[in-house]
């Protein structure tokens, strides 16, 4: 088999990747990044202390200062709050409590059965799209995505006579550059709404970021990508391959009847879910709305992570029951159970930011630096859209270094919140600006984990295909996305759409 994807400018390439993995090896484990985060704010607490270092709180006369905790005071504030830092960290119960849900219609194995049909029932002039959008889609399943989407969406072109490679490809692009988006709330809107929330109710206890306030744009960016995905696979990637020659390849087989069942009977329950909840969400006087009969905010907005979590145990229950993976009352428990064990890094990894962010608001060094950083950006004149973009570019090169969106958002989040909201810009505008800088690049970063499972994937169709041949096809789905991304953004800003309800780039 010839893959012609060795260029001229592969060896500048695999240099400057060479570089980033290199960089990114030399960083610890998320869990015991934050560790050593936690540690510098302590001692750079107690050296910034020591200059005396006050300042005043935007909207306010009170005079703050850098407060240390190498200190009595501080020592009893370390002691006394591990506990509450960690439980009462917001995203922690929301993202648990939605994997309870979207978990256990995974390992009935009802998303997979999805995935399947979506892709194999498309007209073959619409392959492309439906892989690519069945991949954003995909992050349903969380990082699971990674290892299902890939592989089955070249087994798809292999088995209708196109590069699987190309197919494969599209469907890493759709899972790891597409991964924020969706058409439904996921778990990486709860996790993320929690931290902006967790970050600036230090500066303005009322705010609430919710998971919905990002809905609009998101929705609008499956659609958006999924045709930039597979307008860069026919026009760029595919003709780059050529003419698959290999024999390796491996056919798709398509869902069982009995999986086609549960599929429907699944999609049945959907339906009825969806009918009373909307019956439930107009009818006259409904609890689900607020005083004046609006819905922002509303109670149905504030309870949009336990409608989802039942809504995802609804569908999963009844095609677990149809294909027989649910036998009885306690399989269900089971199967939420390994689901959870799933959620254990992710566990750990909010132990040790939860800690991190706590003291960088308890010394108010955040705030300090908030503060600093916007009164600088106001005296340059440089608080505008070109900020933002700014900030895009820069988060998409640190993604390159930290994989984890909720690790990265953690560690910018209690800096640039802070610092955007003094601007006048709202916390989830911010947040949507980070999350599409952090999904462009997961795709050619060596420090994804996935991108070596997907290399596996490729080498049955290319044995002599490396790193670089990985990253070269890739590339144009990172560039384009971002930039495509960007304008999106610029779009819904400048024209005034709401990214979700009642939520535009500045506050006011």
């Amino acid at each position: 088999m010839t893959t012609q994807t060795n260029t001229s400018g592969g060896k500048g390439l695999n240099r400057f990747l060479n570089v980033i993995e290199r960089a990114g090896n030399r960083l610890p484990d998320p869990f015991m990044l934050f560790v050593y985060l936690a540690f510098f704010v302590i001692i750079l607490s107690w050296v910034i202390s020591l200059f005396d270092v006050t300042f005043t709180k935007p909207g306010g006369e009170e005079t703050v200062a850098i407060k240390s905790l190498i200190s009595g005071e501080g020592l009893r504030y370390i002691l006394s709050s591990m506990l509450e830092n960690f439980v009462g960290f917001k995203p922690l119960g929301l993202v648990l409590a939605m994997m309870l849900g979207i978990g256990l219609a995974d390992k009935v194995g009802l998303l997979e059965t999805a995935i399947k049909s979506t892709i194999l029932k498309a007209p073959p002039a619409l392959i492309t799209y439906a892989v690519i959008f069945v991949g954003i889609l995909g992050n349903l399943a969380s990082d699971a995505a990674f290892v299902i989407v890939p592989p089955l969406a070249a087994m798809v072109f292999f088995t209708v006579g196109r590069h699987p490679l190309a197919g494969l490809a599209a469907g890493f692009a759709g899972v790891g550059a597409g991964f924020t988006a969706n058409i439904i709330i996921a778990g990486t809107d709860a996790l993320l709404s929690g931290i902006t929330t967790e970050v600036v109710q230090t500066l303005d206890p009322d705010m609430v970021v919710t998971p919905v306030d990002n809905w609009y744009f998101m929705m609008v960016s499956v659609v958006v990508l999924s045709i930039t995905g597979a307008l860069i696979t026919e026009k760029i990637v595919e003709p780059r391959l050529g003419q698959y020659d290999g024999k390796g390849g491996t056919e798709l087989e398509k869902s069982t009847s009995i999986e086609k069942r549960g599929l429907r009977n699944a999609v049945i329950a959907a339906g009825i879910f969806i009918a009373v909840l909307l019956i439930a969400l107009f009818f006259p006087g409904t609890p689900l709305r607020n005083d004046e009969g609006g819905l922002i905010p509303s109670p149905f907005l504030d309870g949009i992570v336990p409608i989802i979590l039942l809504f995802f145990i609804t569908v999963g229950i009844t095609y677990g029951r149809t294909v027989n993976k649910i036998e009885s009352n306690r399989d269900i428990a089971t199967f939420m159970s390994e689901a959870m064990k799933d959620m254990s890094g992710f566990i750990v990894l909010i132990f040790a930011a939860a800690q991190f962010i706590a003291y960088f608001d308890w010394t108010n060094i955040g705030t300090w630096i908030a503060v600093s950083g916007a009164s600088f950006l106001e005296s340059i004149g440089l608080t505008g859209i070109a900020v933002i973009i700014g900030f895009v570019l820069l988060t998409a090169v640190m993604n390159l270094l930290i994989f984890s969106g909720s690790a990265q958002w953690a560690l910018e989040a209690p800096i640039f919140v802070k610092m955007f909201y003094l601007l006048d810009f709202h916390p989830a505008f911010i947040q949507a600006a980070f999350r599409i800088a952090d999904s462009s690049t997961n795709i050619i970063t060596p420090m994804n984990p996935y991108i070596i499972i997907v290399l596996a994937f490729m080498k049955e169709y290319d044995k002599k295909a490396g790193l670089g041949t990985l990253i070269a096809l890739m590339l144009p789905y990172s560039i384009i996305f971002l930039s495509v991304w960007i304008v999106l953004l610029l779009a819904f800003a400048f024209f005034g759409i709401p990214f979700g309800p009642g939520i535009h780039m500045y506050m006011n």
